[in-house]
């Protein structure tokens, strides 16, 4: 099993987002084959608690402005680790130490990298 167009397309929404408020290392990992109710996994890295917050916030109004509805978020009042549930998209937004200390890349180094396409405009500011 392999992540969906529609996953896909939402991962490419909240990458873009992600990087116009200065996300760092996004990786994405298709996690399909392990978690029947997850397509992929989107990590960002954020360089302080506010940027954090603001990487999450992005994310979270451009993929329910395209019609994609939350299920879950957690972690936003501490901005260490905030988690975006949208079904098939899990985003983690994590401030840099917690994503060094909680290691996610390590532990589903297993599943294949989703490329992410990012406007050159965006990824060059």
């Amino acid at each position: 099993m392999t992540a969906s167009e529609s996953s896909r397309g939402m991962l490419q929404i909240a990458a873009v987002a992600a990087d116009a408020k200065g996300g760092e290392d996004l990786i994405a990992l298709d996690v399909s084959e392990p978690l029947p109710l997850v397509d992929v996994f989107l990590l960002v890295t954020g360089r302080s608690e506010r940027n954090v917050a603001a990487i999450a916030d992005e994310v979270e109004d451009k993929l329910v402005e395209a019609g994609h509805k939350r299920l879950r978020r957690e972690g936003r009042q501490e901005a260490r680790w905030v988690l975006l549930d949208f079904g098939d998209l899990v985003v983690h937004v994590f401030h840099e130490q917690e994503r060094v200390y909680y290691g996610l890349e390590r532990l589903w180094k297993d599943c294949p990298v989703v490329p992410i396409e990012l406007p050159a405009a965006a990824s060059a500011e």
